[in-house]
Formats: C-alpha cells, sequence, structure tokens
C-alpha cells in the first residue's frame, strides 16, 4: 500500500489537483499541430434529432470555411455514441453535391486517396473503434465554404419511464497521444442550434435538457409530441447535450412489436420491447461494497471530485453496511480493507482517501482481480468500478475478465465516465457478474440519474431471464437480453422473420426465489412499410453481439471481421470493419460502385415523411391477453424503496465531477 502511495497518492491539496488538469478533447476540426496554415472554421452546426419508437435519427449540418490561401484537406472528429452507427453522408461544394456509400474499409480508403491524389472532389467517414468518427473532405479551397451533413440512428431505451438521449460532444480527455498530434478547432463562428422532436405512443409528462435550460425553448402539440429548439452563438463544442423525456405515472407493463417487411416475399424484421409490470421488493439487508477507482493520468480532472463523492456515500452508509476500496492505475492494491461503516471508520477512510493523487496508466484486469478477492459468502457483495479510460496494461484479452468475474457471486456495477471510454469491455464485465453499466456525461440531470441508480441497488430483480417465441419461425434474434432483469430495464431485441402469422411470446425468470412465466400472443403481418431504419437497427445490433462474441473467444477474429464487414456493406453502415467514401454520381458510375445507400436513403426518406404527417403509431400487442397485471416501473412512484445506498450516492458524486468541470 505504502508503494502505491508514493506513486499515485502524494498528498496534495484538492485545489492543486485541479489547477493542474488538462482541458477536455472536444468535437471539432482537426489540424496538426505546429501546421502554419489557420484552422479551418466551423462556421454553423445544426443538429435535428427525431426520437420516435425507441430509435433516434440524428443529423447533422456543418458549414467549414478555410481562411488560408492554400488548398487544404478538411478533418472533423465526432465522439461516437455508443450503440449508434452512420448511415449517411453528404458534401455540398459550391454546386457540387456529393453523397456516400458504405464500402469494406480498405477499399473506401483506397479510392478516397486516389480522388485526393488527383485532385478531384471525395469525403470519406470512418469509425475509429468504439471513440470516434473520423470524417475527411478534400479538397477545401482558399476561402471557400463546404458543407458536410451525416446522419446516424441510435437506440433509445426507457429506464424506470425515462428516456435519455445524449448528443455527444466532449470526448473526455482521455487521448493524450492524440492531443499531442492534433490541433483542434472547437469553436463555432456563427451559430449552434439543435432541435429534437420526440413522439411517443405513451403520453409523456414533462421533458428537459439541464445544460440548455437557459435558451431552450420547449412546446408540445399534445401529450405525446413535444419539441426542444435552442440556438447559441458562438458556442464551443466542448458540452454533451443531455434530453430527457418523463413517460406519465401508472402506465402498464406492456409489449411492442414494432415491424418492417417491404413486401409479401421480402424478409420481414422487428424490434420486440418488453416493459415489465412486476413488483420488485425493496432490498433493506446490509451488504459489502468494493470500491474499484481508476487513478490513472487520465483521471487528474476528475480524481478530487470523485473522493468527494466517495466521502458522500461512506457517510450515509448503514451501520449493517461494509466497505473496501480498491485503487489501481498500472498496478492495483487495496487502499482500504473491508470496514464496518461506523461514523469513526467513515471518517479515517475518508481523511485517507483524500491523500489520492492521479497517475500512471491503466491496468484494468489487476483491478477487477483484486476487487473480487476477499469476498464473503454470506453477505450480498457488490463491485463499483469507476474508469474513465482505455485500459491500455497488464492482461488484455476480454475473455479473461469474463472467466475472471464468473468465478465469483457478486454484481459488478461499472460506471464508464466520459464518451470515449472502452464502454465495450466494461459492459462485458458488468455482463459477465448479472450487474449493469452505465454512462455519465458531462451534463446529466444529477437527481435524474441518482434516482435511475437507487431503484436498481435497493429492489429485487428478475433472475434467470430467458424468452421463448414459438410460432411462425423467427430468427437471428439480438438484443439486450441479459439473465437478470433490474427494476425499470426494459429489454429491447431484434430479430428477423419470412412467413406472417401468429407468434407466442414467454418470458420466463426467476422472483424471489419462485419461478414466474409471463406470456401473450401476437402477429407479424406480411406487409409493414413504415419503419425501414430497423432494419440498420438489427444490423447495428447484430455488429455488437459479433464483436461480443470475437472478443469472448466464441467466434475467431478473422471470422467476426469478416462478418461484421459483410453486415456494414449490405446494411450500409459504418463499423469497424468498413467506411463511407462520399464521391460525386458519376465516380460511382465509373468505378461501378452499386448505389445500396441511395437506395435505403430513398425508402427511410418516403417512409419518413409519411410519419411526419402521422400520429404516433401504438405498437403494443399484449392489449387482450395483457402480459404484466401490474404498472411499469416509474420515478414518480418511487425509487425502490431503502435507506440511502453507495451507488445512489457514487453517480452524485461522479456527476457533480463535471459539473464542476464545466463551471471552472
Amino acid at each position: 500500500m505504502r508503494a502505491l502511495l508514493q506513486k499515485t497518492m502524494l498528498g496534495v491539496a484538492i485545489s492543486t489537483s485541479l489547477a493542474m488538469s488538462q482541458s477536455a478533447w472536444a468535437a471539432g476540426m482537426l489540424q496538426v499541430a505546429g501546421d502554419k496554415n489557420q484552422a479551418i472554421r466551423i462556421i454553423d452546426h445544426d443538429v435535428a434529432v427525431t426520437i420516435n419508437n425507441g430509435f433516434a435519427k440524428v443529423e447533422v449540418t456543418q458549414r467549414f470555411a478555410n481562411p488560408n490561401s492554400d488548398t487544404v484537406e478538411a478533418v472533423y472528429n465526432f465522439p461516437l455514441p455508443k450503440s449508434a452507427s452512420l448511415s449517411e453522408m453528404s458534401i455540398l461544394s459550391g454546386e457540387t453535391r456529393l453523397n456516400g456509400e458504405v464500402l469494406p474499409k480498405k477499399q473506401a480508403e483506397t479510392i478516397y486517396e486516389e480522388q485526393k491524389s488527383q485532385g478531384k472532389e471525395a469525403g470519406l467517414a470512418k469509425q475509429n473503434s468504439y471513440k470516434s468518427l473520423d470524417f475527411k473532405v478534400y479538397p477545401l479551397m482558399p476561402k471557400q465554404d463546404v458543407t458536410v451533413r451525416f446522419v446516424y440512428y441510435q437506440p433509445v431505451v426507457l429506464d424506470t419511464g425515462v428516456g435519455r438521449f445524449v448528443y455527444p460532444l466532449s470526448e473526455g480527455g482521455t487521448d493524450e497521444a492524440g492531443q499531442q498530434f492534433w490541433a483542434k478547432n472547437e469553436q463555432v463562428d456563427n451559430s449552434f442550434s439543435i432541435d429534437i422532436n420526440v413522439k411517443s405512443a405513451w403520453p409523456i409528462d414533462s421533458v428537459r435538457a439541464p445544460n440548455l435550460e437557459q435558451i431552450a425553448k420547449i412546446s408540445h402539440k399534445n401529450a405525446y409530441q413535444w419539441q426542444l429548439k435552442a440556438e447559441q452563438m458562438g458556442k464551443s463544442l466542448n458540452q454533451d447535450v443531455v434530453f430527457y423525456y418523463r413517460l406519465a405515472d401508472n402506465l402498464s407493463g406492456r409489449v411492442e412489436v414494432i415491424p418492417y417487411k417491404a413486401a409479401k416475399d421480402k424478409e420481414g424484421t422487428f424490434m420486440l420491447v418488453v416493459t415489465p409490470g412486476v413488483d420488485l421488493k425493496p432490498l433493506n439487508a446490509g451488504a459489502d461494497y468494493t470500491f474499484v477507482l481508476d487513478v490513472s493520468g487520465s483521471m487528474d480532472t476528475k480524481l478530487a471530485t470523485l473522493i468527494k463523492g466517495i466521502e458522500q456515500t461512506l457517510g450515509k452508509m448503514t451501520g449493517n453496511d461494509r466497505f473496501r476500496v480498491v485503487a489501481f492505475n498500472d498496478t492495483a492494491q487495496q487502499v482500504i480493507p473491508m470496514t464496518l461503516a461506523t461514523p469513526d471508520n467513515v471518517q479515517r477512510a475518508i481523511e485517507q482517501l483524500k491523500k489520492l493523487r492521479s497517475g500512471g496508466g491503466t491496468n484494468l484486469y489487476s483491478a477487477v482481480r483484486e476487487g473480487l478477492s476477499q469476498l464473503n459468502a454470506d453477505r450480498v457483495n457488490n463491485m463499483i468500478l469507476v474508469t474513465d479510460g482505455v485500459t491500455n496494461q497488464g492482461l488484455l484479452e476480454p475473455k479473461a475478465f469474463a472467466d475472471l468475474v464468473k468465478q465469483y457471486d457478486l454484481r459488478i456495477f461499472a460506471f464508464v465516465m466520459g464518451n470515449n471510454a472502452n464502454w465495450p469491455l466494461v459492459r462485458l464485465i458488468a455482463d459477465a457478474s448479472g450487474g449493469f453499466y452505465a454512462g455519465v456525461s458531462n451534463d446529466d440531470d444529477i437527481v435524474g440519474q441518482v434516482l435511475l441508480a437507487k431503484s436498481k441497488v435497493t429492489s429485487e430483480a428478475l433472475h434467470h431471464v430467458d424468452l421463448k417465441m414459438d410460432g411462425v419461425a423467427t430468427y437471428d434474434m439480438v438484443g439486450n437480453l441479459g439473465k437478470k432483469i433490474y427494476r425499470g430495464q426494459q429489454i429491447v431485441m431484434f430479430g428477423h422473420y419470412q412467413q406472417a402469422g401468429k407468434v407466442k411470446l414467454n418470458l420466463q425468470a426467476s422472483l424471489s426465489g419462485q419461478d414466474k412465466t409471463y406470456s401473450t400472443e401476437f402477429n407479424l403481418p406480411e406487409v409493414a412499410t413504415a419503419n425501414p431504419e430497423l432494419e440498420r437497427l438489427w444490423a447495428l445490433a447484430k455488429v455488437e453481439d459479433v464483436q461480443k462474441l470475437s472478443m469472448l473467444g466464441v467466434i475467431p477474429e478473422e471470422k467476426a471481421q469478416k462478418a461484421v464487414q459483410d453486415l456494414g456493406v449490405k446494411y450500409q453502415i459504418v463499423t469497424e470493419e468498413t467506411s463511407m467514401v462520399v464521391l460525386k454520381d458519376d465516380a460511382f458510375a465509373s468505378r461501378r460502385i452499386a448505389r445500396q445507400n441511395q437506395q435505403r436513403i430513398a425508402v427511410e426518406q418516403q417512409a419518413q415523411s409519411v410519419a411526419a404527417q402521422q400520429a404516433p403509431q401504438n405498437y403494443r400487442v399484449d392489449n387482450s391477453q395483457p402480459t404484466f397485471n401490474r404498472p411499469a416501473h416509474s420515478l414518480s412512484r418511487g425509487g425502490g424503496g431503502g435507506a440511502a445506498n453507495p451507488l445512489m450516492l457514487l453517480v452524485l458524486g461522479l456527476l457533480a465531477i463535471f459539473s464542476f468541470k464545466r463551471r471552472r
């Protein structure tokens, strides 16, 4: 312990740690550090969001300007939202318009470089693993403007009756190498605007965007259609936009099925959404909490306030609770042994934690392994893992993490801080333990996130969950179904079908040691043309599933890469194995590149045009045979009961990190 204290916990004042902090890495125009050219300017940045039927369509339009006398290549970096994929990109330069098609990554990059070498117009959009989208545009002529438009889709899942959408702009400040290589202009010269439209089949009580409250105009046509509009001059693109909408209270538990089938002879796609209405009683017994805290160098800006959050957490524990703290960077060591949460013990722990100091790399495996030691089989064990970086030291094989976690009886609640942390790995760790993970933005609503976390930790869960569908054949099922369902969680699954007809659904689970079955029947239609975007969303979920299986060693890496590439090309989504090349129509024709994306976009735009003129459609299928006999969980019906709990208060501390950071 002494060695770790000497290395990473040099007893300095909190104010000193914050004074040494670096600024966050944000969305914006990239330029090689030291380049003598003036930075490419961002003139306007406009965002249009439509949230409907469990997913969001996000359309971003930006106008750039080259203030230099030389022709340059524009490079724009954008934090990649979790579980989102780019589906459309276009470039407007003068009278010239270019559109995008998704190709295998190497092919797309080769074509872009060929066009660039010939001085011809081209663009390229590629995914930088799970971290960001990189956009390239060439040529940007002297004193010329260029407009870039891109579209992506992402699921928007309700949690305890609350929908949460994040438009990510802050990357979190963890890419030190990137910051050294690139200079970034994140300043919008003129206008930043965002227009969020929400359509819901279920009545909405209220909406809010915490960091836009002073400038946002909120209106609603009725209880089912709300809109938020905001505009700001001279905004810096370093602050996420977080938007919440809360459904009305006492809505029933339900099953919804949203279908898409272009024709009788075409394969159909559907999204199944199960919102449980189940009585999950409060848990009040004392438990053991192991806090595993990232104190690597990337935590420099966050560590002081994180410690304040831990201080609040420990101060609110009950006398039946015990706590332990593990800190990690290059290595992991126990900082505080398992200790009964008496006032004296808590005070001593707080004084010790105030000595924490950030530094070094990130050895996540060592941290998890140390956190799993010293568990008491006679008590409920929980691990609270907090990290904002990418593991870069020690054992890195994802399967090793899953194999390690599965050996122990505990839940891991993981908090991913910032937009570029390794959320695929953190998700795998949480899933392996039957826990859950959550992203924390710099602009989250503190109260809301606290209540959401509290409702899960202090209530029973459904265990040994299994979903069976009989009748008409359904296949290729992918989604977020785990072995446990916590209070307020939705099940969201995507699948395929060929023949129309009746399906019987059985959700089997264990509650309080008793086996439960929740059932209903519904019909899949022969033709349903309203939601063509479902095909891309299925493909996105399938890609994530393939990548997870590859991480676990179930699918060989080469086979997984080929599968992801094929999915990306077929469904025209940008993945780690596919990129979008943006060209003139005649350039595609000369290279004999099929216009698959052009065709998909036309179908999607037609359906969206029709939907825009209609009221939100209700896709509930269990009205005549209700699956659940209780209302779905909501915050307004209570947060789950029990005393103040460590996870709830830790979330408060984590969110305060970002609030403090942005007020500086």
